[in-house]
């Protein structure tokens, strides 16, 4: 990339009519914890390629950030530039316009919790990261902290219902596709953290990782709230652009700026890409869930990163059969993970209406 009392309730996660149908006269309409005619399939390919933006974002932001030699400067030029090509779409395009206005109404409202919109830190986090250490690490084992982080994350938000599509119950085979692609995951490390890679270079994208699992989920249901994935979008860069331009100027405060910028228009590319997967995760959330979501990209960023790290390396350190083999796990991983263990999946099976999460406790009946 959710939930109060006290006002209406936030976001509901199934607007069906069966959802709010009298339980005594409907005794089997439950709230399902998807809704959509995109075949699941189609969604989980369209994960694996917005995986791959991920990674590319990555090597943009980390060659940035090393060619400034400042890795605040490198992060705000990607949000803010993002965030000029947002608000120019939502300016020239009335749809865009109006899912703001929906999102604003629906926090005035009270039906989307106001901390829902700060998926945008998680995301200023990642980037800094790309430039603090993707350059060091290279791409692939960068991404492979990112990775575990997110699996991880993915697990923990689809259990407490944190997506807009509600609870997903750990089933054995998504629980088999998170274990199996942390295995992955430390394959693929193997090799690498046997060169004394710094520890703390791994804990960050780990963290990012994290708060990407979080991100996608608040994303999620901002974009419900609004029914407008470039809301959601210019939602998340607004934020992040906020947080990254106060990490800048209190940078430049105590180390100064750049004493110049790199010509290669590549290089200024970061914002534009992020826009791209930023939407398409605030989209897929709620059709795959917070958990395949994460391993998709992972499949993505592994792999795209495999072949950036293999035809134009930024490291000196090799690519070995681990790497290779820990992506090609994380695939199967994926499809895993992807297996339906039950037909349908109700998101609260002591409820027959839909449910919201308000942050402060479970998920409890919308009244």
């Amino acid at each position: 990339m959710s939930r109060s009392s006290g006002g209406p309730d936030p976001v509901a996660v199934s607007h069906s009519p069966e959802a709010s149908t009298d339980p005594v006269a409907h005794p089997h309409h439950h709230a399902h914890a998807e809704s959509s005619r995109v075949p699941l399939w189609v969604a989980i390919a369209l994960t694996v390629v917005t995986g791959g933006f991920v990674a590319l974002q990555s090597r943009v932001n980390g060659e940035l950030a090393r060619a400034l030699d400042d890795f605040s400067v490198a992060a705000a030029i990607s949000f803010g530039s993002g965030l000029v090509i947002l608000l120019l779409i939502t300016a020239a395009w009335p749809g865009g316009r109006r899912g703001v206005a929906r999102l604003r109404d629906a926090v005035r409202a009270r039906r989307i919790a106001w901390w829902m919109l700060l998926g945008g830190v998680a995301g200023a986090w990642f980037v800094a990261t790309q430039g603090l250490s993707a350059g060091v690490l290279g791409v692939a084992l960068f991404t492979v902290a990112i990775v575990a982080g997110q699996t991880i994350g993915g697990v923990v938000f689809d259990v407490v219902g944190l997506g807009p599509g509600g609870r997903r119950p750990l089933s054995p085979t998504r629980v088999a596709g998170a274990a199996l692609a942390l295995v992955a995951i430390g394959w693929a490390v193997s090799a690498q953290v046997a060169e004394a890679v710094p520890l703390l270079l791994m804990l960050l994208p780990f963290s990012a990782g994290v708060g990407a699992s979080w991100q996608q989920a608040m994303n999620g249901r901002v974009r419900t709230a609004s029914t407008s994935a470039l809301a959601a979008t210019l939602t998340n860069f607004l934020v992040g652009t906020m947080v990254l331009l106060v990490v800048m100027l209190v940078h430049a405060a105590s180390v100064g700026w750049p004493t110049a910028f790199p010509t290669e228009p590549w290089l200024y590319a970061g914002g534009a890409i992020g826009c791209v997967f930023i939407a398409a995760q605030a989209v897929l959330v709620r059709r795959v869930g917070v958990l395949v979501l994460a391993l998709g990209l992972v499949a993505g960023q592994l792999a795209t990163a495999l072949a950036l790290d293999l035809l134009v390396p930024t490291s000196a350190r090799p690519v070995g059969f681990a790497t290779v083999g820990g992506t090609v796990l994380a695939l199967v991983a994926v499809a895993l993970a992807s297996i339906r263990w039950r037909p349908a999946r109700h998101l609260a099976a002591e409820s027959t209406s839909a449910t919201t999460f308000d942050g402060s406790g479970p998920i409890t009946p919308a009244r």
